[in-house]
Protein backbone atom coordinates (compact mmCIF):
# COMPACT_ATOMS: atom_id res chain seq x y z
CA UNK A 1 0.00 0.00 0.00
CA UNK A 2 1.21 3.53 -1.15
CA UNK A 3 0.72 6.64 1.37
CA UNK A 4 1.60 9.26 -1.75
CA UNK A 5 -1.95 10.71 -3.08
CA UNK A 6 -0.91 10.08 -6.78
CA UNK A 7 -3.06 11.82 -9.38
CA UNK A 8 -4.28 8.61 -10.21
CA UNK A 9 -5.04 6.65 -6.92
CA UNK A 10 -6.44 3.47 -8.58
CA UNK A 11 -3.59 3.21 -11.09
CA UNK A 12 -0.78 0.23 -10.21
CA UNK A 13 2.38 1.68 -11.49
CA UNK A 14 5.74 1.15 -11.83
CA UNK A 15 8.47 1.82 -9.88
CA UNK A 16 11.35 4.15 -11.53
CA UNK A 17 14.85 2.44 -10.78
CA UNK A 18 17.21 4.51 -12.88
CA UNK A 19 17.95 5.68 -16.00
CA UNK A 20 20.54 6.31 -18.98
CA UNK A 21 21.05 8.70 -22.18
CA UNK A 22 16.87 7.95 -23.55
CA UNK A 23 15.99 5.01 -21.90
CA UNK A 24 14.20 4.88 -18.02
CA UNK A 25 14.00 1.44 -15.76
CA UNK A 26 11.56 0.22 -13.65
CA UNK A 27 12.37 -2.10 -11.07
CA UNK A 28 11.31 -5.43 -12.46
CA UNK A 29 13.92 -4.85 -15.25
CA UNK A 30 11.52 -3.69 -17.81
CA UNK A 31 13.53 -0.77 -20.44
CA UNK A 32 11.59 2.11 -21.66
CA UNK A 33 12.39 4.88 -24.47
CA UNK A 34 11.44 8.64 -23.07
CA UNK A 35 9.83 9.77 -25.84
CA UNK A 36 8.07 12.59 -23.85
CA UNK A 37 10.74 13.50 -21.98
CA UNK A 38 8.11 12.33 -19.17
CA UNK A 39 6.73 15.89 -19.68
CA UNK A 40 8.49 17.55 -22.15
CA UNK A 41 11.34 18.10 -19.31
CA UNK A 42 14.27 15.64 -20.04
CA UNK A 43 15.55 17.20 -22.54
CA UNK A 44 19.19 15.81 -21.89
CA UNK A 45 17.82 12.09 -20.96
CA UNK A 46 18.99 10.48 -17.76
CA UNK A 47 22.08 10.18 -16.02
CA UNK A 48 24.16 12.80 -17.85
CA UNK A 49 27.59 12.81 -16.10
CA UNK A 50 28.64 16.35 -16.63
CA UNK A 51 24.84 17.58 -14.65
CA UNK A 52 25.79 14.61 -11.98
CA UNK A 53 29.02 16.03 -11.30
CA UNK A 54 27.87 20.08 -11.45
CA UNK A 55 25.69 18.83 -8.78
CA UNK A 56 27.66 16.81 -6.52
CA UNK A 57 29.99 19.76 -6.81
CA UNK A 58 27.57 22.71 -6.05
CA UNK A 59 26.10 19.97 -2.97
CA UNK A 60 29.40 19.71 -1.48
CA UNK A 61 29.54 23.82 -1.79
CA UNK A 62 26.38 25.38 -1.18
CA UNK A 63 22.98 23.71 -1.07
CA UNK A 64 20.96 26.54 0.08
CA UNK A 65 21.05 30.50 0.74
CA UNK A 66 18.03 32.38 1.26
CA UNK A 67 18.20 35.40 -0.82
CA UNK A 68 16.83 38.08 1.62
CA UNK A 69 20.08 37.77 2.75
CA UNK A 70 22.67 36.54 -0.34
CA UNK A 71 22.87 36.10 -4.09
CA UNK A 72 24.55 32.95 -5.47
CA UNK A 73 27.04 32.27 -8.28
CA UNK A 74 25.09 29.64 -10.11
CA UNK A 75 22.39 31.76 -10.21
CA UNK A 76 24.26 34.74 -11.13
CA UNK A 77 26.11 32.72 -14.13
CA UNK A 78 22.35 31.47 -15.12
CA UNK A 79 20.92 34.62 -15.49
CA UNK A 80 23.95 36.45 -17.43
CA UNK A 81 23.80 32.88 -20.23
CA UNK A 82 19.85 33.45 -20.65
CA UNK A 83 19.61 37.25 -21.18
CA UNK A 84 22.65 36.78 -23.30
CA UNK A 85 20.81 34.40 -26.43
CA UNK A 86 17.13 35.90 -24.71
CA UNK A 87 14.80 37.98 -26.88
CA UNK A 88 15.13 41.49 -28.01
CA UNK A 89 14.51 44.03 -24.92
CA UNK A 90 14.71 41.26 -21.83
CA UNK A 91 17.52 42.06 -19.32
CA UNK A 92 16.73 40.10 -16.25
CA UNK A 93 15.43 36.45 -14.81
CA UNK A 94 13.46 35.84 -11.79
CA UNK A 95 14.21 32.03 -10.66
CA UNK A 96 11.77 29.81 -9.40
CA UNK A 97 10.97 26.09 -8.89
CA UNK A 98 8.90 25.38 -12.13
CA UNK A 99 6.60 26.62 -14.43
CA UNK A 100 3.81 27.40 -12.51
CA UNK A 101 5.51 29.16 -10.57
CA UNK A 102 6.98 31.14 -13.56
CA UNK A 103 3.55 31.83 -14.94
CA UNK A 104 2.38 33.31 -11.50
CA UNK A 105 4.83 35.51 -11.19
CA UNK A 106 4.50 37.28 -14.76
CA UNK A 107 1.16 37.37 -14.13
CA UNK A 108 1.60 39.61 -10.67
CA UNK A 109 4.58 41.04 -12.75
CA UNK A 110 2.11 42.59 -15.28
CA UNK A 111 -0.15 44.05 -12.39
CA UNK A 112 2.90 45.38 -10.32
CA UNK A 113 4.22 47.20 -13.31
CA UNK A 114 0.85 49.44 -14.50
CA UNK A 115 0.36 50.20 -10.30
CA UNK A 116 4.06 51.34 -10.46
CA UNK A 117 3.12 53.42 -13.53
CA UNK A 118 0.10 55.01 -11.91
CA UNK A 119 -2.64 52.86 -14.07
CA UNK A 120 -4.13 50.54 -11.31
CA UNK A 121 -7.27 50.06 -13.59
CA UNK A 122 -5.41 47.95 -15.72
CA UNK A 123 -6.21 44.17 -14.03
CA UNK A 124 -7.56 42.39 -17.06
CA UNK A 125 -5.77 39.37 -18.25
CA UNK A 126 -6.86 37.89 -22.01
CA UNK A 127 -5.32 34.60 -22.77
CA UNK A 128 -6.48 31.53 -25.43
CA UNK A 129 -8.92 28.56 -24.76
CA UNK A 130 -6.81 25.30 -24.78
CA UNK A 131 -4.38 26.86 -23.35
CA UNK A 132 -2.55 25.40 -20.32
CA UNK A 133 -0.30 28.28 -18.26
CA UNK A 134 -0.23 25.76 -14.91
CA UNK A 135 -2.18 24.69 -11.55
CA UNK A 136 -1.80 27.35 -9.42
CA UNK A 137 -5.09 29.65 -8.78
CA UNK A 138 -3.77 32.25 -10.98
CA UNK A 139 -2.34 30.37 -13.73
CA UNK A 140 -5.72 27.88 -14.05
CA UNK A 141 -7.69 31.19 -13.93
CA UNK A 142 -5.50 32.47 -16.98
CA UNK A 143 -5.29 28.99 -18.26
CA UNK A 144 -8.21 27.84 -20.83
CA UNK A 145 -8.39 24.25 -20.42
CA UNK A 146 -11.95 23.74 -19.05
CA UNK A 147 -12.00 20.33 -17.84
CA UNK A 148 -8.92 21.34 -15.41
CA UNK A 149 -11.15 24.83 -14.87
CA UNK A 150 -14.51 23.25 -13.58
CA UNK A 151 -14.04 22.30 -10.16
CA UNK A 152 -12.80 24.86 -9.04
CA UNK A 153 -14.13 27.59 -11.06
CA UNK A 154 -15.61 29.41 -7.28
CA UNK A 155 -12.00 29.96 -6.33
CA UNK A 156 -10.76 31.92 -9.66
CA UNK A 157 -9.73 35.52 -10.35
CA UNK A 158 -11.65 36.70 -13.82
CA UNK A 159 -10.02 36.07 -16.96
CA UNK A 160 -10.75 36.25 -20.47
CA UNK A 161 -10.34 34.37 -23.14
CA UNK A 162 -10.41 33.94 -27.02
CA UNK A 163 -9.64 31.06 -29.76
CA UNK A 164 -6.46 29.02 -30.41
CA UNK A 165 -4.82 29.49 -33.54
CA UNK A 166 -5.42 25.63 -34.51
CA UNK A 167 -5.51 25.67 -38.00
CA UNK A 168 -6.74 21.67 -38.25
CA UNK A 169 -9.72 22.57 -36.37
CA UNK A 170 -10.76 26.68 -37.13
CA UNK A 171 -9.40 27.72 -40.72
CA UNK A 172 -12.51 27.80 -42.85
CA UNK A 173 -12.67 25.93 -46.47
CA UNK A 174 -10.55 28.05 -49.06
CA UNK A 175 -9.21 30.20 -46.45
CA UNK A 176 -5.44 30.66 -46.40
CA UNK A 177 -3.35 30.54 -43.53
CA UNK A 178 -2.12 33.62 -43.42
CA UNK A 179 -6.01 35.19 -43.66
CA UNK A 180 -6.54 32.83 -40.92
CA UNK A 181 -4.12 34.05 -38.55
CA UNK A 182 -5.14 37.09 -39.29
CA UNK A 183 -8.62 36.48 -38.31
CA UNK A 184 -7.37 34.90 -35.60
CA UNK A 185 -5.68 37.59 -33.90
CA UNK A 186 -8.14 40.07 -34.76
CA UNK A 187 -10.75 37.85 -31.96
CA UNK A 188 -7.43 40.01 -29.52
CA UNK A 189 -8.29 43.39 -30.57
CA UNK A 190 -11.94 42.84 -30.62
CA UNK A 191 -11.82 41.37 -26.95
CA UNK A 192 -9.18 44.44 -25.94
CA UNK A 193 -11.90 47.00 -27.27
CA UNK A 194 -14.74 44.97 -25.66
CA UNK A 195 -13.50 45.21 -22.26
CA UNK A 196 -11.85 48.59 -23.01
CA UNK A 197 -8.39 48.75 -23.89
CA UNK A 198 -7.12 50.88 -20.49
CA UNK A 199 -8.28 48.01 -18.56
CA UNK A 200 -6.09 44.95 -20.02
CA UNK A 201 -2.69 44.44 -18.49
CA UNK A 202 -2.10 41.18 -20.63
CA UNK A 203 -2.09 38.81 -23.02
CA UNK A 204 -0.55 35.21 -22.81
CA UNK A 205 -0.28 32.76 -25.05
CA UNK A 206 2.13 29.46 -25.83
CA UNK A 207 4.00 29.80 -29.03
CA UNK A 208 3.57 26.28 -30.03
CA UNK A 209 0.60 25.31 -27.10
CA UNK A 210 1.90 21.89 -25.35
CA UNK A 211 0.05 19.24 -23.26
CA UNK A 212 -3.63 20.53 -23.87
CA UNK A 213 -4.00 20.65 -27.46
CA UNK A 214 -0.87 18.83 -28.84
CA UNK A 215 2.33 20.78 -30.16
CA UNK A 216 -0.03 22.93 -31.97
CA UNK A 217 2.05 26.02 -33.54
CA UNK A 218 0.65 29.32 -34.88
CA UNK A 219 0.74 30.10 -38.28
CA UNK A 220 2.71 32.54 -39.86
CA UNK A 221 2.36 36.08 -38.95
CA UNK A 222 -0.13 35.35 -36.44
CA UNK A 223 1.87 36.16 -33.41
CA UNK A 224 3.59 39.99 -35.46
CA UNK A 225 -0.14 40.68 -35.70
CA UNK A 226 -0.53 39.76 -31.44
CA UNK A 227 2.50 41.77 -30.54
CA UNK A 228 1.24 44.84 -33.07
CA UNK A 229 -2.04 45.16 -31.22
CA UNK A 230 -0.59 44.94 -27.81
CA UNK A 231 1.93 47.51 -28.57
CA UNK A 232 -1.47 49.93 -29.87
CA UNK A 233 -2.98 49.05 -26.71
CA UNK A 234 -0.20 49.24 -23.97
CA UNK A 235 -0.78 45.95 -23.33
CA UNK A 236 1.97 43.16 -22.18
CA UNK A 237 3.08 40.00 -23.94
CA UNK A 238 3.72 36.96 -21.68
CA UNK A 239 4.88 34.66 -23.65
CA UNK A 240 4.07 31.14 -22.03
CA UNK A 241 7.52 28.69 -23.00
CA UNK A 242 7.25 26.09 -20.39
CA UNK A 243 6.88 23.29 -22.47
CA UNK A 244 7.85 24.91 -25.77
CA UNK A 245 10.82 27.12 -25.15
CA UNK A 246 14.64 26.10 -24.37
CA UNK A 247 15.42 24.68 -27.31
CA UNK A 248 12.08 22.25 -27.54
CA UNK A 249 11.17 23.72 -31.01
CA UNK A 250 14.79 23.73 -32.16
CA UNK A 251 16.01 27.59 -31.62
CA UNK A 252 16.23 28.36 -27.84
CA UNK A 253 13.18 30.39 -27.73
CA UNK A 254 10.09 29.21 -29.36
CA UNK A 255 9.25 32.86 -30.42
CA UNK A 256 12.41 33.30 -32.51
CA UNK A 257 10.59 31.19 -34.97
CA UNK A 258 7.37 33.44 -34.99
CA UNK A 259 9.34 36.74 -35.57
CA UNK A 260 8.63 38.59 -32.18
CA UNK A 261 9.67 39.83 -29.09
CA UNK A 262 7.83 39.30 -25.72
CA UNK A 263 7.61 41.75 -22.53
CA UNK A 264 8.45 38.52 -20.23
CA UNK A 265 8.82 35.09 -21.38
CA UNK A 266 8.41 32.04 -19.25
CA UNK A 267 10.49 29.14 -18.86
CA UNK A 268 10.50 25.92 -17.31
CA UNK A 269 11.11 21.66 -17.68
CA UNK A 270 14.03 22.00 -20.49
CA UNK A 271 15.76 24.61 -18.29
CA UNK A 272 16.92 22.28 -15.72
CA UNK A 273 16.10 19.11 -17.67
CA UNK A 274 14.33 17.58 -14.87
CA UNK A 275 17.78 16.93 -12.73
CA UNK A 276 16.45 20.02 -10.20
CA UNK A 277 13.22 21.66 -10.21
CA UNK A 278 13.43 25.14 -11.91
CA UNK A 279 11.33 27.37 -13.66
CA UNK A 280 11.79 31.60 -14.50
CA UNK A 281 10.11 34.52 -15.67
CA UNK A 282 12.31 36.68 -17.73
CA UNK A 283 10.95 40.50 -17.89
CA UNK A 284 11.69 43.44 -20.45
CA UNK A 285 13.96 46.06 -19.41
CA UNK A 286 10.77 48.52 -19.58
CA UNK A 287 9.36 46.04 -16.46
CA UNK A 288 12.48 46.48 -14.77
CA UNK A 289 13.02 49.40 -14.70
CA UNK A 290 9.30 50.29 -13.66
CA UNK A 291 10.26 48.74 -10.79
CA UNK A 292 13.48 50.00 -9.93
CA UNK A 293 12.22 53.84 -10.33
CA UNK A 294 9.20 52.74 -8.59
CA UNK A 295 9.00 51.02 -5.37
CA UNK A 296 12.40 48.97 -5.97
CA UNK A 297 11.01 45.88 -5.34
CA UNK A 298 8.93 43.01 -6.73
CA UNK A 299 5.94 41.98 -4.43
CA UNK A 300 6.51 38.73 -4.83
CA UNK A 301 8.59 35.44 -3.71
CA UNK A 302 9.46 32.08 -1.91
CA UNK A 303 11.46 30.40 -0.35
CA UNK A 304 13.16 28.58 -3.03
CA UNK A 305 13.39 31.29 -5.38
CA UNK A 306 17.19 31.00 -6.94
CA UNK A 307 18.09 27.92 -5.47
CA UNK A 308 22.18 27.11 -5.55
CA UNK A 309 21.56 23.30 -6.57
CA UNK A 310 18.76 23.94 -8.98
CA UNK A 311 20.62 27.25 -10.92
CA UNK A 312 23.74 24.74 -11.35
CA UNK A 313 22.07 22.05 -13.02
CA UNK A 314 20.38 24.46 -14.92
CA UNK A 315 23.55 26.12 -15.93
CA UNK A 316 25.22 23.03 -16.43
CA UNK A 317 22.55 21.58 -18.59
CA UNK A 318 22.72 24.89 -20.53
CA UNK A 319 26.34 24.68 -21.38
CA UNK A 320 26.26 20.71 -22.58
CA UNK A 321 23.01 21.70 -25.23
CA UNK A 322 25.94 24.80 -26.49
CA UNK A 323 28.86 22.40 -25.73
CA UNK A 324 27.40 19.53 -27.94
CA UNK A 325 25.77 21.67 -30.79
CA UNK A 326 22.24 20.05 -29.48
CA UNK A 327 20.06 22.18 -31.06
CA UNK A 328 20.89 21.28 -34.62
CA UNK A 329 20.38 17.87 -33.27
CA UNK A 330 16.86 19.04 -32.32
CA UNK A 331 16.56 20.38 -35.78
CA UNK A 332 18.09 17.61 -37.39
CA UNK A 333 16.63 14.50 -35.86
CA UNK A 334 13.42 16.09 -35.09
CA UNK A 335 12.96 16.74 -39.25
CA UNK A 336 13.79 13.00 -39.64
CA UNK A 337 11.29 11.96 -36.85
CA UNK A 338 8.39 14.20 -38.16
CA UNK A 339 9.59 12.34 -41.90
CA UNK A 340 9.31 9.10 -40.34
CA UNK A 341 5.73 9.66 -38.34
CA UNK A 342 4.48 11.21 -41.99
CA UNK A 343 5.50 7.60 -43.80
CA UNK A 344 4.16 5.88 -41.06
CA UNK A 345 0.54 7.97 -39.94
CA UNK A 346 0.19 9.88 -42.94
CA UNK A 347 -2.39 8.09 -44.20
CA UNK A 348 -3.59 6.10 -41.51
CA UNK A 349 -7.16 6.01 -40.74
CA UNK A 350 -7.38 7.47 -37.05
CA UNK A 351 -4.91 10.20 -37.46
CA UNK A 352 -5.92 13.25 -38.53
CA UNK A 353 -3.02 15.76 -37.97
CA UNK A 354 0.77 15.43 -37.54
CA UNK A 355 2.29 19.08 -36.48
CA UNK A 356 4.81 20.67 -34.23
CA UNK A 357 8.37 22.10 -34.18
CA UNK A 358 11.71 20.59 -34.01
CA UNK A 359 11.53 17.67 -31.26
CA UNK A 360 7.73 18.91 -30.19
CA UNK A 361 5.32 17.00 -32.64
CA UNK A 362 1.74 15.69 -32.04
CA UNK A 363 -0.39 13.86 -33.43
CA UNK A 364 -4.28 14.29 -33.50
CA UNK A 365 -6.03 11.05 -33.23
CA UNK A 366 -9.47 11.24 -35.12
CA UNK A 367 -12.47 8.57 -35.68
CA UNK A 368 -13.22 9.79 -39.22
CA UNK A 369 -10.02 11.56 -41.25
CA UNK A 370 -12.34 13.10 -43.88
CA UNK A 371 -15.11 14.54 -41.13
CA UNK A 372 -12.44 14.65 -38.79
CA UNK A 373 -14.79 13.35 -36.35
CA UNK A 374 -13.68 12.64 -32.71
CA UNK A 375 -13.71 9.20 -30.61
CA UNK A 376 -16.31 9.48 -28.46
CA UNK A 377 -14.45 11.21 -25.14
CA UNK A 378 -15.59 7.72 -23.20
CA UNK A 379 -13.64 5.32 -25.07
CA UNK A 380 -10.41 7.10 -23.35
CA UNK A 381 -8.74 6.51 -26.53
CA UNK A 382 -5.72 8.45 -25.52
CA UNK A 383 -5.26 6.38 -22.07
CA UNK A 384 -5.48 3.67 -24.39
CA UNK A 385 -2.51 4.76 -26.66
CA UNK A 386 -0.60 5.35 -23.05
CA UNK A 387 -1.16 1.81 -21.69
CA UNK A 388 -0.39 -0.36 -24.73
CA UNK A 389 2.98 2.05 -25.67
CA UNK A 390 3.89 1.24 -22.00
CA UNK A 391 3.68 -2.17 -23.13
CA UNK A 392 6.06 -2.14 -25.68
CA UNK A 393 8.69 0.33 -23.71
CA UNK A 394 7.73 3.16 -24.86
CA UNK A 395 6.66 6.66 -22.98
CA UNK A 396 4.87 9.13 -24.99
CA UNK A 397 2.35 11.50 -23.16
CA UNK A 398 -1.06 11.63 -24.62
CA UNK A 399 -4.56 13.54 -23.51
CA UNK A 400 -7.40 14.14 -24.33
CA UNK A 401 -10.27 16.94 -24.74
CA UNK A 402 -8.03 18.48 -27.21
CA UNK A 403 -10.89 20.10 -29.24
CA UNK A 404 -12.41 21.97 -26.20
CA UNK A 405 -11.36 20.30 -23.28
CA UNK A 406 -14.14 17.60 -23.51
CA UNK A 407 -13.49 15.80 -27.16
CA UNK A 408 -10.47 15.06 -28.90
CA UNK A 409 -7.70 13.35 -28.21
CA UNK A 410 -3.80 13.66 -29.59
CA UNK A 411 -0.16 12.03 -28.47
CA UNK A 412 2.41 14.20 -28.01
CA UNK A 413 6.29 13.58 -28.66
CA UNK A 414 9.28 15.28 -26.95
CA UNK A 415 12.16 12.96 -26.86
CA UNK A 416 15.86 14.53 -25.46
CA UNK A 417 17.73 16.32 -28.06
CA UNK A 418 20.54 13.42 -27.35
CA UNK A 419 17.66 11.70 -30.14
CA UNK A 420 19.42 9.23 -33.01
CA UNK A 421 17.93 8.45 -35.87
CA UNK A 422 18.02 4.72 -34.97
CA UNK A 423 15.56 5.42 -31.82
CA UNK A 424 13.47 7.89 -33.80
CA UNK A 425 12.52 4.76 -35.94
CA UNK A 426 11.99 2.56 -32.41
CA UNK A 427 9.84 5.49 -31.01
CA UNK A 428 7.72 5.51 -34.84
CA UNK A 429 7.49 1.80 -34.81
CA UNK A 430 6.70 1.19 -31.38
CA UNK A 431 3.99 4.06 -31.54
CA UNK A 432 2.21 2.69 -34.36
CA UNK A 433 2.08 -0.98 -32.96
CA UNK A 434 0.71 0.85 -30.07
CA UNK A 435 -2.13 3.26 -31.73
CA UNK A 436 -3.35 0.02 -33.81
CA UNK A 437 -3.96 -2.00 -30.46
CA UNK A 438 -5.70 0.80 -29.05
CA UNK A 439 -7.89 1.02 -31.84
CA UNK A 440 -8.37 -2.47 -32.44
CA UNK A 441 -10.15 -2.69 -28.74
CA UNK A 442 -13.66 -2.87 -28.95
CA UNK A 443 -14.98 0.90 -29.37
CA UNK A 444 -18.33 -0.88 -30.65
CA UNK A 445 -21.65 1.77 -30.31
CA UNK A 446 -18.65 4.91 -29.24
CA UNK A 447 -17.55 5.33 -32.67
CA UNK A 448 -19.31 8.21 -34.74
CA UNK A 449 -22.00 6.86 -37.17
Amino acid sequence: MTHILHRQIHARLPVAAGGSGIELFDTEGRAYIDASGGAAVSCLGHGHPDIVQALRRQAETLAYAHTSFFTNEPAERLADRLIASAPEGISHAYFVSGGSEANEAAIKMARQYFVEKGEPQRRNIIARRQSYHGNTLGTLAAGGNEWRRAQFAPLLIETHHISPCYAYRHREEGESEAAYGQRAAQELEDKIRELGPDTVMAFMAEPVVGATAGAVPAVEGYFRRIREICDRHGVLLILDEVMCGMGRTGTMFACEQDGVRPDIVTIAKGLGGGYQPIGAALLSRDIFDAFAGGSGLFQHGHTYICHPMACAAALAVQEVIARDDLLQNVRDTGAYLRERLEARFGNHAHVGDIRGRGMFLGLELVADRSTKATFEPDAKLHARVKKEAMVRGLMVYPAGGTVDGRRGDHVLLAPPFILDRTAAEAIVERLGDALDAAVAQDFAGRLPA
